[in-house]
């Protein structure tokens, strides 16, 4: 099974940007991380990052084509709370989809508290670092798995 991650506007400054909120893991230890789970349990992890909401509304379009992909774990970041271009990619591809947060959005500012996404994924899994995405591809596998896809 390969799951397609992707990250959205600046998760690419993992390590150095609010080390308070996100902790001092660089993106690229994170997937490094993912990656190694994934082979554990018998997954295989692709990794997308854009701070560009087209590439990424592109990215999910091409999950299945270009990624070969059988799900998706997205952290779309800002644009969790009010991209409706996203939020429309989302039911275009036919694969199980779950949205992800590094740190606890319910915790944090009002306005985080709200995604436009989540209705469009299976599940939202937030406030657990590196292990929400970990959770997710656990999550997304069960849903292969018993949709026969497996």
């Amino acid at each position: 099974m390969k799951v397609l991650i992707i990250n959205g506007p600046n998760l690419d400054m993992l390590g150095s940007r609010e080390k308070e909120v996100y902790g001092e893991q660089t993106l690229a230890d994170m997937n490094a991380e993912i990656a190694e789970f994934c082979a554990a349990e018998g997954m295989d992890a692709v990794f997308f990052q854009s701070n560009c909401e087209g590439e990424i509304v592109t990215a999910i379009h091409e999950a299945r084509t270009r990624f070969g992909a059988d799900g998706i774990v997205l952290n779309a970041g800002a644009y969790t709370h009010y991209s409706r271009a996203i939020a429309d990619a989302l039911p275009c591809v036919r694969v199980p989809k779950v949205e992800v947060h590094i740190s606890n959005v319910h915790a944090r500012e009002e306005f985080r508290h709200v995604s436009v996404l989540a209705a469009n994924c299976n599940g939202v899994i937030c406030g657990f670092g590196a292990d929400s995405y970990k959770l997710a591809c656990l999550a997304l596998r069960n849903i292969v798995t018993k949709a026969g896809r497996a």
